[in-house]
This record gives structure tokens, sequence and C-alpha cells, in this order.
């Protein structure tokens, strides 16, 4: 009966699990059918039926041995439904998910936009109330547009997103975006959704290469699914929590969407933007989100662009 309650908790905790590549619906219907119904003695043919006609092959099939079958780990079942990563765990993870993105593109070689995008990455993540986190940014070396965040502090922005950037209010509006990723966690809850499926028997998926064994088995099958980006509502709630951590840091609060605008105006065709799309919402749906959550809020707010003390490429 307590497998009944876990196996019927984890499928409510999956109601808001986006599509995978797998029919999750019915892949989770037949595991919980196949678990309640594992102690039922199995159903034998009436008495007076004759015995059917096999050829040898499907002889040979039948005599096969089955695969064991897989058996729900009540420990990762718990972790899921009830627990959460320690701030050690989140770090370990995020310093893993930050070295293979180093190992594959390494950081701008300009040590005075380094220091500048931490300052002012640093002094945004000040109002977040994550003082307990080491926040880390980066500009990485990618002329493709987009921005990336990893948990336990750790932030990179394209140089491609960098270099469409006006002002240091924009350059706010885009790290706030990430910082609120990393308060809100919402990378950690993927990777415990990930986990609720492999308590539930799903085979682990591929493995990083070269990573640290503890931090493997941490991040699990998330791995392909941070790949794959976040669902749409956290984006949504990244960009009204993100602007809110701007405005807090003395930022003129429309920053973002002057970024969004900046983007949703790019060509359709612009391969720069292939990756962004994969990961985010369109900007223009992202925009009116954004706008219809916020409305007149932000009318009496004047916060500073800081143009003139913007850094700007070489």
């Amino acid at each position: 009966m307590k497998v009944k309650h876990l196996i019927l908790a984890a499928l409510l905790a999956l109601t808001s699990v986006p599509a995978s590549a797998f029919d999750l619906g019915k892949f989770l219907e037949d595991r919980v059918n196949r678990e309640l119904n594992k102690d039922k003695p199995a159903q034998t043919a009436p008495a007076q039926a004759a015995p059917a006609q096999t050829s040898p092959a499907s002889a040979q099939t039948a005599a096969a041995p089955q695969p064991a079958k897989q058996k729900i780990d009540p420990t990762q079942l718990g972790f899921a439904l009830f627990g959460d990563y320690s701030l050690e765990e989140e770090v370990r993870i995020g310093r893993q998910i930050a070295g293979n993105l180093l190992g594959a593109v390494p950081l701008v070689r300009d040590d005075a936009l380094q220091r500048y995008v931490n300052l002012v990455g640093r002094w945004v993540a000040q109002q977040s109330g994550r003082n307990e986190v080491t926040w880390r940014f980066g500009v990485i070396d990618s002329d493709a547009i987009n921005a990336f965040a990893a948990p336990g502090g750790y932030v990179f922005v394209t140089k491609g997103l960098y270099r469409m950037l006006d002002n240091e209010a924009e350059l706010a509006g885009v790290l706030g975006h990430e910082i609120a990723h990393v308060t809100k966690k919402h990378h950690l809850k993927v990777l415990k959704q990930s986990t609720l499926i492999g308590a539930l028997g799903q085979a682990a998926s591929r493995k990083v290469q070269g990573s640290d064994p503890a931090v493997q088995n941490l991040i699990g099958n998330g791995a392909e699914i941070m790949a794959r980006g976040l669902d749409k509502s956290a984006e949504f709630e990244a960009d009204r929590v993100g602007i809110v951590f701007a405005a807090r840091a003395g930022y003129d609060p429309w920053g973002l969407p002057n970024v969004l605008q900046g983007l949703a105006g790019l060509p359709s065709g612009d391969n720069r933007t292939s990756l962004l799309y994969k990961t985010h919402p369109h900007p223009a749906d992202r925009l009116a989100e954004l706008g219809e959550a916020v409305g007149d809020r932000f009318d009496g707010l004047h916060g500073k662009d800081v143009a003139n003390r913007f850094y700007r490429l070489r």
C-alpha cells in the first residue's frame, strides 16, 4: 500500500514535467501497473483449452530468459519528492556544468571586460537574497546570442549577446534574468524531476565525460534536460524576477525589455539565435508576458542606464 501511495504521489509531482523524447505518460502508466500487479498470481489458461502449436523459433523465443524487472529505488524516490540539494551539492553541480561549458567555449581574453561584468553581476546578485552563494560571471568567446546560468552562482553571457548591449542597465537586466534562475533553483528543480523519473525505472542517459562520479550521480539523467533549456514558465518567472533585481540595484528596470525588443527585431534566419530559440521562448512572447505581468508598476521608477560607464568590447 505504501508503494502505491508513493507512486501516485510521484505521478502528481510529474504533472508539470515538460514532454521529452519518450512518451512519459505511457511509461509511467506501464510502470505503475507492473508495480501494483507484481504480487498478483499469473492468470492461467482454461484447463480445457488445447495447447497451441508453436514453431521452433517461437519456442526458442518463449524459452529465452526475460530481463530482470527494474525496481523502484525508495531512496531516490524519497529525495525526488521531499528532499533538496545542499549548498555544497548545488555548487558542485554548477562547477561541473560550468567546467563542461568552458571546456568547449573559453572566456573572452579580456581581463578588464571580465572584471567589469563580475562587478555588475555581483552588485545585482546582492539584491537576490542569496548571499551564501559565491557568484561568478563571465563572457564566453562565442558569436552566438545567448546567456546561461548553472546552479551555485555560475552565470555566462556570450560575446555575441554582449555586443548587442548599449548600456549597463541592459547588462544588469540580462544578468538579473540568469541570477533569478539560480535564486529560484530552476535547474535544480529540473534535476529533481529527472531523479524522480530515474527512481521510477527510466534508464540513465549518457553520462558526462570526465565528470566527478559524485557530481555525475547528483546530475543523473538531468544533464540532457539542462542542455534543452528550461520550460517557458521558468523563463517568464526569471524575466519578472530579474528586472526586480536590476531595479533594486538602481538600474533602469526596462534594460531587459530593451534587450528583448532588440532580439525580437533580428531576422528570423539569423543563425546566431538558433540556440537561443531552442533554450528560451521567443523574445516577442517574453515581452508580451512581461508587459502583462508588470503593467504600470515601474512607471514612476527612475533608474539609471549608466551608458557612460558601459565597457565596450574592442
